[in-house]
């Protein structure tokens, strides 16, 4: 079966530290996705440093089909060593899943993984091995649609030691609420945000440890499709709209009135625009059947450019940020489909230029479409999802 992931993490930094000392690295090879949690040992710069050498190093030498011990030989002779408790680098986990269903999961000395399956707790199996004096822990399974898995940092069963739990929160507690959380949550996103919540709160706000939830989940192929900008050349507008449309599994977005009037034409569909303004600084959506979501072009995207941002920052995700994103404006599910519900995006951007835009007034960080189009481009693929751009 070909297989698609839905990842997402979350970190708390240590309460005063401006680093995090955890490390989340997501990387994708021909027929695989990896995802890979390092924890440095302290806090602040040195665990920070610690980590984000840890993941690197796995992560490159993974992509280059190093074995695990080829790695863990490589961090133990390349970081340092602590001259107080005689013990290198940092821990880590590592999750990769094949294209085919293959999976691989790697933990050391870290929280173990959280493996959702139906809705139920799925026990990983100890496999043992000896590498370099460390204890690591593997196990080779194949997963299914609908499956999840938390990788953690142990902030988080260290949430509320010796204030609000007396021995922080337990494994066994963290695991059952975030089962609770999976049959309530739609997305890899809110699910690593529910537990982070958790952890955050028991910790009242000032935590005692950096604290990083990652979740991977196994979905379905979801491909979203944007059009926006008329065709330099209008005869190509029957082809724009055609290869718009050309995949039945894909939504749809079509961003700017005038590329509207021109799908509306070419596939003699009516077009209904909305005349709520839920959002005084974004125009309102339309409706066409056939068509998932339109809306306004250039100040939209510009918004969910904003947004998309933030959610690639990390720290700034918190629940103002989903009451944001669930918000009946535009941008918002426009953003809000590109976060949670879709693993590719494929862009149809005209490349005729529109005289409103080079209005002199209009703020220059609206920029011309196209630097726009590409701004949001490599924000998406930020976030680990596939981008292509075909201009016309």
């Amino acid at each position: 079966m070909g297989v698609t992931v839905d990842v997402a993490y979350k970190s708390l930094n240590k309460f005063t530290e401006i680093l995090c000392g955890d490390k989340v690295e997501i990387l994708q090879t021909k027929d695989s996705d990896i995802m890979i949690l390092a924890d440095g040992m302290g806090s602040g710069v040195k665990a920070n440093i610690l980590a984000t050498l840890t993941s690197k190093i796995l992560g490159t030498m993974f992509l280059n089909g190093a074995t695990l011990e080829e790695c863990v030989d490589t961090i133990v002779q390349t970081l340092p060593v602590c001259q107080v408790r005689q013990v290198a680098y940092s821990t880590f986990s590592i999750l990769q899943v094949y294209n085919n269903g293959d999976a691989y999961l790697v933990e050391f000395d870290n929280p173990g993984c959280i493996f959702i399956r139906d809705g139920k707790l799925m026990p990983i199996p100890q496999n043992i091995r000896e590498v370099e004096g460390k204890k690591i822990n593997e196990y080779r399974f194949t997963v299914k649609k609908g499956d999840a898995f938390i990788l953690m940092s142990d902030g988080t069963i260290h949430a509320g030691v010796g204030e609000l739990l007396n021995f922080g929160w337990l494994w066994e507690d963290i695991a059952a609420y975030a089962v609770k959380q999976y049959a309530l949550t739609v997305s890899a996103v809110r699910l690593a945000n529910a537990v982070s919540q958790a952890c955050d709160e028991l910790y009242e706000y000032r935590p005692g440890d950096d604290t990083t939830v990652a979740v991977m989940r196994i979905i379905d192929s979801k491909p979203v499709h944007v059009m926006t900008g008329p065709a330099k050349n209008p005869e190509d507008d029957i082809r724009m709209v055609q290869e718009f449309m050309s995949d039945p599994a894909a939504k749809t977005v079509v961003c700017g009135g005038t590329s509207a009037t021109i799908v509306s034409r070419v596939l003699n569909r009516r077009l209904d625009v909305s005349l709520d303004y839920v959002d005084p600084e974004i125009p309102p959506i339309a409706y066409m059947d056939g068509i998932d979501l339109v809306t306004e072009g250039v100040l939209t995207l510009n918004r969910v450019l904003q947004l998309l941002r933030r959610y690639v920052k990390n720290e700034t995700i918190s629940e103002d940020f989903f009451l944001e994103l669930d918000k009946p404006n535009g941008a918002s599910m426009v953003a809000k489909m590109i976060i949670e519900d879709c693993t590719e995006v494929h862009m149809y951007v005209g490349r005729a230029i529109n005289s409103a835009y080079q209005n002199p007034g209009i703020p220059f960080d609206l920029g011309i479409r196209q630097n726009l189009v590409e701004q949001l481009k490599n924000t998406i693929e930020e976030m680990g999802k596939k981008v292509i751009v075909t201009y016309y």
